[in-house]
């Protein structure tokens, strides 16, 4: 009986055609887990900032409330208004006097300025041609 000889030729471009799709998987799976690492850290950062600063403004509030440190200045309504800043992130307090020696919050607002991202890289401007 004689056997039928094995063509390599196909199997060769087939498992040629798997590596690279592999490889490109490979690729993109890597740039993605990068990206996804910045985006973590960054936001690592924005949390442990709100959080200090949030453990900032409790601890203003005690040293007030215990009298450690002067009441702010009033605004046109009557209440008390401070600010505390850290790496640009500003938290705002609303006080009121509560009648038993101490304040009631009537605002506690976090808020950082808004930047907007200019650089678009090397996007078409929408022109083929020279303007003018």
């Amino acid at each position: 009986m004689k056997q039928a000889p094995i063509r390599l030729g196909p199997l060769a471009l087939l498992m040629t055609v798997i590596s690279i799709c592999l490889t490109i998987l490979a690729i993109l799976t890597f740039t993605t887990a990068r990206a996804d690492l910045r985006l973590a850290e960054k936001y690592a950062e924005t949390v442990q900032t709100r959080y200090a600063l949030e453990r900032q403004g409790q601890a203003y509030l005690s040293r007030l409330n215990a009298g450690e440190v002067a009441a702010p200045e009033a605004d046109e309504t009557g209440v008390l208004c401070t600010e505390l800043e850290q790496e640009g992130v500003r938290l705002s307090i609303g006080l009121v006097p509560d009648g038993a020696g101490g304040y009631a919050v009537v605002s506690w607002r976090q808020e950082k300025e808004w930047e907007p991202n200019d650089d678009i890289g090397n996007l078409w401007s929408g022109s083929f041609g020279k303007e003018g």
